[in-house]
C-alpha cells in the first residue's frame, strides 16, 4: 500500500510540474505574429477607368459628365473621332475606382486582386468588364495594369416602383484581375542588421522579445533601441538571411499584458473591454427619462346638409415618464468578470452605459482607460 501511494504521489508530482512548464507557453505568441520587419510593407495602388457591358445598370451620363468624356478620350486614342457637338447617350458604362495592394518582393507578372468601385450614379456594376486600367503608387509610376470580368455578390431587381436588393451592388472585385509591371525595392536591413518593429509600442514586451531571441541564438544578437523596434544581427547572405529570419519568426514569446481599456462605440453602443479593467467600489443611481408621443389621425365629416369640407384632423397625446432613480452599490472587482457582474447589476441599456463608464471613470472607480470611437 505505500509502494502504491508513493508511486501515485510521484505521478502526481509530475503532472503538476508538467502543467507549470507547459502553461506559460499556453500563452506564447509565435514573434510573427507580434512584430514585422522594417522595409518588408506593403503599398497602396489607385487607378481610374471605365466598365462596360452592363445591362443599361450605369452611369446617367446628365449626372455624370466625367464618364461621356472619358469615353471619348478612349475612342480618340484608338483612332476613332466624333464630332465636338455629338451627345452620347450611355446607359451600359460606369466611371469606377480600381484599388489594390502592392505586397512586399512583388515580381513583375505577379497577379494581384483588385475591387472595383462606382463613383458615378451606376446602379448595378454586375456582370460589366474593366477595361484595361493602369494603376499608380503615390509616386504617380505605374505599377499595374488591371482588366477583366467584375464579380458583383449581390443581386437586385425592381418593377412598377417596387425594388428588392441583396448585399451592395456598386462594389465588386476581380480575382488575379491585375498584373504587376514595376518591382518596388524592398531593402531588408542594412548590412548585418536588421529593425525589427513590434505592431504595439510596449517596452515590457520588447524585452521579452530581446531574451527569447538572445537565448535562441546567442548573447548580443538583439538589442531593444526603444518600446517598439528590436535591433538584430542577422547573416549577411541572402539565403542564410532568409533562413534566419524564417528561424526568427518561429520563436515563442509571451508579451507582456496589455493596458486596461475600455473601448466605446457611441454610434452603436458597443462596449469592449480587456482583462485588465479594474474597478474599485463606488455608487450609482440611474434612472431613464422618457417622452411618448401619440397621434390619433381621424376625419371630420359634415353633416349632407351642412355644405362643408371633408377634413383630416391630427390629435396628438404627450406624456413624459421618468423612473426612479435606484442607487446601486457596486463593489470592486478585480477580474473582468466581477466588473462584467457589477455593471450589470445596474440594470442600464448599452447606450446609458457609456455615459455611466464616463462618469466613473472621472471618479475613479474605473481603473482603465477609455477611448470613444
Amino acid at each position: 500500500m505505500k509502494a502504491v501511494k508513493l508511486s501515485s504521489l510521484l505521478g502526481a508530482l509530475c503532472l503538476g510540474l508538467a502543467c507549470a512548464v507547459l502553461a506559460p507557453a499556453a500563452n506564447a505568441e509565435r514573434l510573427k505574429d507580434l512584430a514585422g520587419f522594417q522595409g518588408v510593407r506593403q503599398n497602396q495602388l489607385i487607378g481610374y477607368g471605365l466598365v462596360v457591358g452592363l445591362d443599361g445598370s450605369g452611369d446617367q451620363t446628365t449626372q455624370t459628365p466625367f464618364t461621356v468624356q472619358s469615353v471619348i478620350n478612349m475612342l480618340q486614342q484608338m483612332g476613332v473621332s466624333l464630332p465636338s457637338n455629338t451627345s452620347l447617350q450611355l446607359k451600359n458604362v460606369a466611371a469606377v475606382m480600381v484599388t489594390t495592394s502592392l505586397p512586399a518582393f512583388a515580381q513583375p507578372g505577379q497577379a494581384l486582386d483588385v475591387t472595383v468601385s462606382s463613383m458615378g450614379n451606376a446602379k448595378s456594376l454586375r456582370g460589366g468588364t474593366l477595361l484595361l486600367t493602369p494603376l499608380k503608387g503615390v509616386d504617380n509610376q505605374v505599377y499595374a495594369m488591371a482588366q477583366g470580368n467584375v464579380l458583383v455578390g449581390g443581386v437586385g431587381a425592381s418593377a412598377n416602383g417596387s425594388s428588392a436588393q441583396v448585399n451592395h451592388l456598386s462594389v465588386g472585385r476581380i480575382s488575379a484581375g491585375a498584373t504587376v509591371e514595376r518591382a518596388v525595392a524592398a531593402p531588408l536591413g542594412q548590412g548585418n542588421l536588421v529593425q525589427l518593429e513590434l505592431n504595439t509600442t510596449d517596452f515590457s514586451t520588447a524585452s521579452r522579445v530581446v531574451d527569447a531571441i538572445n537565448r535562441r541564438f546567442g548573447a548580443d544578437t538583439a538589442a531593444a533601441l526603444d518600446g517598439r523596434v528590436i535591433q538584430v544581427r542577422a547573416p549577411v547572405g541572402n539565403d542564410q538571411r532568409v533562413s534566419f529570419l524564417g528561424t526568427l519568426e518561429s520563436i515563442d514569446v509571451t508579451p507582456a499584458q496589455m493596458p486596461a481599456k475600455v473601448i466605446l462605440n457611441a454610434r452603436t453602443g458597443s462596449i469592449v473591454m480587456n482583462q485588465a479593467v479594474t474597478l474599485d467600489a463606488c455608487a450609482v443611481a440611474h434612472g431613464n427619462l422618457s417622452v411618448v408621443i401619440n397621434t390619433d389621425n381621424s376625419v371630420s365629416q359634415p353633416n349632407a346638409l351642412a355644405q362643408g369640407q371633408t377634413a383630416a384632423t391630427a390629435n396628438s397625446t404627450i406624456s413624459i415618464n421618468k423612473e426612479a432613480g435606484q442607487l446601486v452599490v457596486l463593489k470592486a472587482g478585480a477580474s473582468l468578470a466581477e466588473v462584467v457582474k457589477a455593471l450589470n447589476a445596474i440594470g442600464a441599456k448599452p447606450q446609458d452605459l457609456l455615459a455611466i463608464l464616463q462618469a466613473m471613470k472621472a471618479s475613479g472607480a474605473l481603473r482603465a482607460d477609455l477611448e470613444i470611437i
